[in-house]
C-alpha cells in the first residue's frame, strides 16, 4: 500500500512537472503601461490639450451667446404676445424657432460626433498618440513582449504580436476564405 502511494505521488509530480513545463513553453510575455501617465509627461500633449480647451471655451461662449439671444427674443415675445396679430405672432415664433435651431446646429457642428472639436483633436492629439503607439510597439518588439496592456481607463490591449492572431485559422475552420 505504501509503495502504491509513493508511485502515485511520483506519477502526480511527473504529470505536474510536464504540465508546468508545457505551460512555460507556451507562455506569452506581456507587460503593462499607463498611456495616460505617458501622455501627461509629454509637453506637446499638454500644449495640444490647452489649445483644445481654449478652442472649446471659445466655441461654447459663441453658442451660449446665441442661446441667450434666443432667450431674450422669447422673453420679449412673451411680453408682447397679447398685443400682436396672429400673423405677427406666427412670424415671431418662427424667428425664435429658427434662431434656436441655428444655435443647436452650431452646437452639433462644433461638439457633435465628428464635429469641429473631434477633427481638431484628431489634428492635434492623434500624431502624439501615434508616436506613443510606435514607441510602445518598438519597445515590445525589442524586449520580446507578445502583449502590452494599458491600464489607463481600465485594462485594454494596447499591442499584440501579430503572429499570435489566429483569426485566419478560425475563418478556415468556418470554411470562409479571406
Amino acid at each position: 500500500m505504501m509503495k502504491r502511494t509513493i508511485k502515485m505521488k511520483r506519477a502526480f509530480l511527473s504529470l505536474a512537472l510536464l504540465l508546468v513545463t508545457g505551460m512555460a513553453a507556451n507562455a506569452q510575455k506581456y507587460c503593462m503601461i499607463d498611456s495616460k501617465y505617458i501622455l501627461e509627461k509629454m509637453v506637446e500633449y499638454k500644449d495640444a490639450q490647452t489649445k483644445l480647451d481654449q478652442q472649446s471655451k471659445t466655441w461654447q461662449a459663441e453658442i451660449d451667446t446665441k442661446m441667450q439671444e434666443v432667450d431674450k427674443m422669447y422673453k420679449s415675445y412673451q411680453a408682447e404676445r397679447a398685443m400682436l396679430s396672429d400673423d405677427m405672432r406666427k412670424k415671431r415664433e418662427d424667428d425664435i424657432v429658427q434662431k434656436e435651431k441655428a444655435a443647436k446646429d452650431l452646437q452639433k457642428q462644433r461638439f457633435g460626433y465628428e464635429g469641429d472639436l473631434f477633427k481638431r483633436r484628431q489634428e492635434l492629439v492623434k500624431p502624439i498618440q501615434d508616436r506613443v503607439y510606435n514607441a510602445v510597439q518598438k519597445m515590445a518588439s525589442s524586449k520580446g513582449f507578445d502583449f502590452v496592456l494599458d491600464k489607463a481607463g481600465g485594462v485594454t490591449l494596447f499591442y499584440a504580436n501579430p503572429t499570435l492572431d489566429k483569426s485566419d485559422d478560425v475563418l478556415k475552420l468556418l470554411g470562409i476564405n479571406k
